[in-house]
């Protein structure tokens, strides 16, 4: 493991965004093909409860 917590941060990332690529590539096209046709409204919103899910996780 490394020794900076932002680099096993940003490495577990990699790993949970490559997943679904790599063992369902079919389904993750479509899906982000359905993604690509949400208003910017809907966008920020999915943005907006990333992120508060994110603070929440590391505060707790």
């Amino acid at each position: 493991m490394s020794r900076f917590p932002w680099q096993e941060s940003l490495a577990l990332l990699l790993i949970y965004e490559g997943l679904l690529p790599l063992l369902l590539p079919q389904q993750w096209r479509q899906t982000l093909l359905r993604v690509l046709q949400y208003r910017d409204g809907q966008l920020r919103f999915f943005g907006l409860l990333a992120v508060l899910a994110g603070v929440i996780l590391l505060w707790f």
